[in-house]
């Protein structure tokens, strides 16, 4: 029987303030690269709770997603280079936008994350070839023409937190 494919469910914080995006530096297999606060849902979580929790395990803000800014299907393939196998990935990223919360200090942040940092659009632009992944780039050009979904439209099932 062939193995059914499935992409890797992702969550990601747009963050604006006064002109400025709330963004991570973080290592990666391709070095450092700037990224949404962003991360995968974890089992037994919403899609909303799963983006407040990878944006304060990488800003150390608290976040609430008040707006859905969209899904992206997006696809990540490296080719073999010395050890490192050849990767193939697929993502489905649900990006999110809301309110930024308490900066807690003493919060550590996520394995791999450097810094967090604020950058204009521009400046955003003017870096694409640090992003981590085009996705980057969408999900703010899509918030800056005001993309926003009620978040209603996502539905949580209330046995999914049970496992059941």
């Amino acid at each position: 029987m062939d193995k059914r494919w499935k992409p890797s469910a992702t969550v990601a914080a747009v963050v604006e303030r006064a002109g400025r995006f709330l963004l991570v530096e973080e290592h990666t297999a391709d070095g450092l690269r700037l990224n949404n606060p962003a991360g995968h849902l974890d089992p037994g979580e919403s899609l909303a709770d799963a983006c407040a929790r990878e944006t304060l395990e990488e800003t150390a803000h608290q976040f609430r997603p008040t707006a859905l800014v969209g899904v992206y299907l997006s696809r990540l393939q490296r080719p073999q280079t010395g050890t490192r196998p050849a990767e193939d990935f697929t993502y489905l990223r649900f990006a999110f936008c809301g309110e930024l919360g308490a900066f807690l200090a003493g919060q550590r942040l996520d394995h791999g994350i450097v810094r967090t940092l604020w950058l204009s659009a521009d400046e955003i632009r003017a870096s694409a070839n640090r992003h981590r992944s085009p996705l980057l780039l969408r999900c703010m050009e899509d918030y800056l023409a005001g993309a926003r979904y009620p978040i209603g439209l996502l539905q949580t099932d209330l046995g999914l937190a049970g496992g059941a």
